[in-house]
């Protein structure tokens, strides 16, 4: 079987414990979505090919006046899982649409270049406001979910210096230009 862009996030969801696709996908919304693409349109056939080939279980189960099916991850999805967990293989992927925006402003006149450079700012400060309103002080989080998210909230923070930096280091260059 050869795993697809959901598989991983949607096994490792539910490695933590049984969820619904309803649960997968409202985890991803407010979690993974933010650095791994799996979108709903993905998720539901992603969960029917995990059961397929035996990676995970999937049980009816009443909730909240609905029946909704918990899958639960089998032992040869754990395997499955340890095994691409365990891989040394590790691929930093990064698709930025605003940073290919900022590659290519040279073809626009400076202060509108700068303007874009302003824009990532705030895309970064509203996805921190975003991440910090999703901490509701409990602190019931696992500590690698905490990893990664405290991870987020410092990538924000140094988006928001970075592009501090630039805007001021580009002002000087276009000045002395």
């Amino acid at each position: 079987m050869k795993p697809t862009a959901v598989t991983w996030a949607v096994l490792g969801l539910i490695a933590l414990e049984p969820k619904s696709g309803y649960d997968v996908k409202r985890i991803v919304d407010r979690s993974v979505r933010h650095f791994w693409a799996a979108s709903y349109g993905q998720i539901y056939p992603e969960l029917r090919r995990l059961e397929e080939i035996g990676w995970i279980e999937g049980a009816e189960a009443p909730r909240g006046g609905r029946v909704r099916r918990i899958y639960r991850i089998s032992g040869a999805g754990k395997r499955a899982l340890d095994a691409w967990l365990r891989a040394p293989d590790t691929r930093v992927e990064l698709r930025d649409e605003s940073l290919l925006r900022l590659f290519f402003a040279d073809t626009m006149p400076h202060e509108d270049a700068l303007t874009l450079l302003s824009w990532r700012r705030e895309g970064y400060r509203g996805m921190l406001a975003y991440l910090r309103g999703l901490d509701d002080g409990q602190g019931k989080d696992p500590p690698f979910v905490d990893l990664v998210y405290q991870w987020g909230l410092d990538y924000c923070e140094w988006g928001i210096e970075w592009c501090n930096r630039q805007e001021q280091r580009l002002r000087r260059l276009l000045e002395a230009a």
